[in-house]
């Protein structure tokens, strides 16, 4: 890579006089600009040492690649005359280059505290699926399939009781996640849960009895608002205790006060007040679902991903746990936003899947058929930004078909009873006696956002297709030239890249790359891998081969085994923020390195003091030099054990 050259394309794309700062992490540049507007996207999309862009929290990203991003940021420093800012200064900046936007920072503060509790919600909602398949009649016959086989009656009762748990407990999930975003004692906020949803709670009907006030033992289970009001108040006391009182003291008396302040103010007043709060947001969305009907939910489809781009869909799991829990309480019809949200998510696919037919582009051909299978799986991001926003016309193509499908189901009241999947393994999560029409519905939507964009492709857009073509071919023969040329003979021999597993750095629990919670690693643009929410602290070598890059933040490491993989080790997710606090770096660069050697420590608690996530992605960076990177662990590994097969 001539790193001069592409530090000048970005420039050049960007424009100089357009930015006002720069930063880089380990893969990627990070600017903050005057008007994203005036970016040349095009040109970064055909640099073929530009692996991605994305816009978030005011910062363009550029993606580049470990080993390379550093350079390249030297390069762009010396030609722009820039200051060299940490990601943290970046951040700073990029606040103040807007405005701050109440609205926006509501929706980070629930995806926060959502995002990590959304697995717990999401296997409590499929076997509350499940519970539904078994019981509900007129699906196969008119009896349940409980009925019609007695023997099933405990089975399905065990399903409904590790079902019901995860919702009816979920004030003491949203009280450890919400800790840990307002800075308190993520134990403390799982006792305030546990306080508002205990069994000895006599209802709203008991009272007790304090100073002639009667204090009603309302029970929170199900509840959402009351108990995030309650723990920000925990986090402000637990603070303000341990400013004030003497360390002899503050371990004993910080807890006991906190709590106690907390669980009787919470009683007394912001349990009632937020639970009106609460049954009034409810009672509203379930008023604007019966009066706007199959016309509502279309216009809701129809601009669903256009919220996804905004971030606010984060926010969703919050007003669907409400939903899900009136609909038990009989009120509403059900959860209709994971409906929208699975039309919406299929159509994206839908029209990436059309682009994959008609582009020639290899790059774009290999994006659009990972991204789309996510889409269809649910995850969309990979096929917004990678592929249909790219071409514009598929993304409203898609926006079409997802609106119509919205409106279909709301015509035929399918709504889903749980949580799930949303795409096509979402009829899990729907009300039994509705998952032919679901099907159905989703069917429409990837039919017509498929045929739109097809179709549009083939007619409106066929000169840029055949530009791509011409460019593809003129690039595979430029490429055949070049094989051609002898090398020189300074030129250093690399590795062939072989087959060989990659064992694990360290323990935890295997993650999805594709749930990875940041779209540079989830949409396979540094390469194909997997991700580890680790239980340890330490990071070791998962190959016999050299330390090629080792961070000075120590939060990162690239290697190269002796057998050809280039593997990536990024402990957390923008961890480099953090500039090394909370991390030992333990070897250098051009470093030999064998297997189980340690690489590093790390502080997995001073990461989540930051408010970030200590997810640790393992990817394969030469993805390409291999017909197959594959996972071949699950669920929890030990450092050491086999992690990923490339062949």
């Amino acid at each position: 890579m001539d790193y001069g050259k592409v530090a000048s394309d970005v420039i050049a794309a960007v424009g100089k006089d357009n930015l006002v700062a720069a930063a880089h992490c380990a893969t990627r540049l990070r600017l903050v600009l005057k008007d994203d507007s005036k970016v040349d996207q095009k040109a970064l999309d055909e640099n073929p040492d530009v692996k991605g862009t994305f816009k978030i929290d005011g910062q363009y990203q550029v993606i580049i690649g470990a080993g390379d991003v550093n350079f390249v940021y030297d390069e762009l420093i010396k030609k722009t005359g820039l200051s060299e800012v940490s990601t943290d200064d970046l951040k700073q900046i990029a606040n103040n280059n807007g405005r701050f936007n109440p609205i926006m920072a509501l929706i980070k503060l629930l995806s926060d505290i959502f995002v990590p509790i959304i697995p717990a919600l999401v296997a409590g909602g499929l076997l509350m699926a499940l519970r539904n398949f078994l019981t509900s009649p007129d699906l196969f016959g008119p009896k349940s399939l409980e009925e019609m086989y007695p023997a099933i009656e405990g089975i399905s009762a065990m399903i409904q009781l590790m079902s019901a748990a995860p919702f009816m407990f979920l004030p003491i999930l949203v009280g450890i996640s919400a800790a840990k975003r307002f800075g308190a004692n993520q134990f403390l906020g799982a006792a305030i849960g546990m306080i508002m949803t205990t069994p000895d709670l006599g209802g709203a009907s008991e009272y007790w009895n304090v100073f002639g006030y009667h204090v009603a033992q309302t029970n929170y289970a199900y509840q959402v608002i009351p108990v995030l009001a309650a723990v920000w108040l925990l986090s402000v006391l637990e603070k303000f205790f341990h400013k004030r009182l003497p360390s002899s003291v503050d371990f004993t008396f910080t807890p006991l006060l906190s709590v106690m302040i907390t669980g009787f103010v919470t009683f007394t007043v912001i349990g009632p007040v937020m639970l009106m709060l609460s049954n009034a947001i409810t009672d509203g969305i379930v008023w604007l679902y019966n009066t706007t009907g199959f016309i509502g939910m279309g216009i809701f489809g129809g601009t669903y991903s256009l919220i996804v781009m905004t971030g606010l869909h984060q926010s969703f799991p919050a007003i669907e746990t409400q939903l899900l829990s009136a609909w038990r309480e009989g009120i509403g019809y059900g959860d209709f936003i994971f409906v929208v949200s699975s039309m919406a998510n299929v159509a994206q696919g839908a029209a990436t899947f059309a682009i994959w037919f008609l582009t020639k582009n290899s790059k774009t051909k290999g994006l659009a058929s990972s991204a789309g299978v996510s889409a269809l799986l649910g995850i969309t991001e990979p096929a917004l930004f990678g592929v249909n926003l790219k071409y514009r016309f598929p993304f409203f193509c898609a926006l079409i078909g997802s609106g119509v499908a919205a409106a279909v189901a709301g015509l035929l009241k399918v709504v889903a009873v749980s949580l799930g999947s949303a795409g096509f393994l979402g009829f899990l999560s729907i009300k039994a006696t509705s998952i032919p029409f679901y099907i159905l519905c989703e069917l429409i939507s990837f039919a017509i956002a498929f045929a739109l964009t097809y179709i549009y492709g083939k007619t409106r857009e066929a000169g840029l297709f055949e530009a791509e073509a011409v460019a593809e071919q003129a690039a595979q023969e430029s490429a055949k030239q070049a094989e051609t040329t002898t090398a020189a003979p300074s030129q250093a021999p690399t590795t062939q890249a072989v087959a060989e597993t990659i064992v694990s750095p360290l323990a935890g629990e295997t993650v999805a790359l594709a749930s990875v919670n940041d779209p540079v690693f989830s949409s396979g643009a540094m390469g194909q891998g997997i991700a580890v929410k680790p239980s340890g602290d330490t990071v070791y070598s998962p190959v016999d081969g050299t330390v090629q890059i080792a961070f000075e933040t120590g939060h990162a490491y690239g290697l190269k085994s002796d057998d050809g993989a280039e593997v990536l080790i990024h402990i957390g997710i923008d961890t480099v923020s953090m500039e090394g606090k909370g991390f030992t770096q333990k070897v250098s660069a051009n470093q030999k390195v064998k297997k189980g050697d340690v690489l590093g420590t790390f502080d997995s608690k001073a990461i989540a003091d930051a408010g970030l996530d200590d997810t640790t992605m393992i990817i394969i960076t030469n993805t390409a030099d291999y017909s197959e990177v594959t996972p071949v662990a699950d669920g929890s590994v030990r450092e050491g054990d086999n992690l990923l097969d490339v062949k």
